[in-house]
């Protein structure tokens, strides 16, 4: 266990949650002598992962996700369990770990939000205390990885999301670390900057040997970095399966196109319409069998497309699908439409 790079055995973490007050007589009582509930966010979670693996740590929303990542990390203490990361309890070594650790978690800044982000890397090299000369080799191979030398003197606040988080990388990368952990690194990224995100991470973990656990509800960013899948569902890990256990189960796709008639006739093989509204013709589309690219140019011929989205199932499917061992038949909502 201890040559393993994050090694979980039985990862409880409970919060106590102040029960809801009404009226003056419940804030005085919550004042004096306040009520709590128990929120079991980690219940008996177990894992161990190698270095140098690449792994997407999926679920739904509430799912326990980024509570875990915080664990593992340090920030936050397990209620119950046994954690080493590296060889360490990031609990109780919490410095020692932050040395060979590097994290982005969402949207939350390691940079200086109005200096340059030039200062901000020439002040996390002293932080991690690398050797000057090494700070600029290693700043300098990034810079080129990354394409961020036009953007290195600007302010943070007036990069793109795209420069920032590719900025965000860099600052994470600086000291080499030996395990990074991205908690929805693309998320908010327009296509382009989501697909140069993911070859970006994918390619500097493969030459650094640096093992990366990613949590995303994004298909694609698992696809494009991860070689390994890890579920957890209410708190509880569900599957643990190579990546292309996910590709079996996630066979489909979602079409959801906006026209100028009330209706697009759409017949193609592997093509199935879901509930949709006068105006929105929502599809689900089997890639098994038919290219999604090939219904995407049936419908624009039609002639009758104002705007067109494609997006994967929703996370919840794709657990039931695993959990399944095929693919859910089960709808949800088309794009742009709010979940239940």
């Amino acid at each position: 266990m201890e040559s393993a790079a994050i090694a979980l055995e039985g990862l409880r973490k409970v919060f106590r949650v102040p029960e809801r007050s009404h009226g003056l007589r419940g804030a005085v009582r919550a004042l004096v002598a306040p009520r709590t509930h128990e929120v079991v966010a980690v219940d008996d979670v177990s894992f161990t992962i190698a270095p140098g693996e690449r792994i997407a740590f999926i679920g739904p929303n509430g799912a326990g996700k980024s509570t875990t990542l915080k664990v593992l990390a340090g920030i936050l203490h397990p209620t119950a369990g046994r954690v080493r990361v590296l060889g360490l309890d990031p609990a109780r070594q919490r410095t020692a770990l932050g040395f060979r650790i590097g994290a982005i978690f969402g949207q939350r800044s390691q940079l200086w939000y109005h200096l340059p982000a030039a200062d901000s890397f020439d002040l996390l090299a002293r932080i991690y205390e690398i050797e000057p000369s090494t700070h600029r080799a290693r700043l300098a191979e990034l810079v080129a990885a990354f394409d961020i030398a036009a953007v290195m003197e600007q302010p943070v606040r007036q990069l793109s999301l795209g420069e920032r988080m590719r900025c965000e990388l860099v600052a994470s990368l600086l000291h080499r670390p030996d395990i990074l952990f991205l908690d929805e690194p693309t998320i908010g990224l327009d296509v382009v900057a989501k697909a140069r995100i993911r070859d970006l991470v994918r390619e500097r973990a493969t030459r650094d040997g640096c093992t990366v656990l990613l949590t995303s509800h994004d298909t694609g960013d698992m696809e494009g970095v991860c070689e390994r899948v890890l579920v957890i569902h209410r708190g509880r890990l569900v599957v643990d399966e190579p990546l292309d256990e996910l590709r079996r189960v996630i066979r489909s796709k979602r079409i959801t196109v906006v026209s100028r008639a009330p209706d697009v006739e759409v017949d193609l093989p592997g093509v199935r319409r879901l509930p949709a509204a006068p105006h929105r013709v929502a599809l689900r589309v089997d890639v098994a069998r038919i290219p999604v690219d090939r219904v995407v140019a049936a419908l624009i011929a039609s002639g009758e497309v104002l705007d067109l989205c494609v997006e994967d199932p929703p996370m919840e499917e794709i657990i039931q699908a695993i959990y399944a061992g095929a693919p859910s038949h089960e709808e949800g909502p088309p794009c742009g439409a709010p979940a239940s």
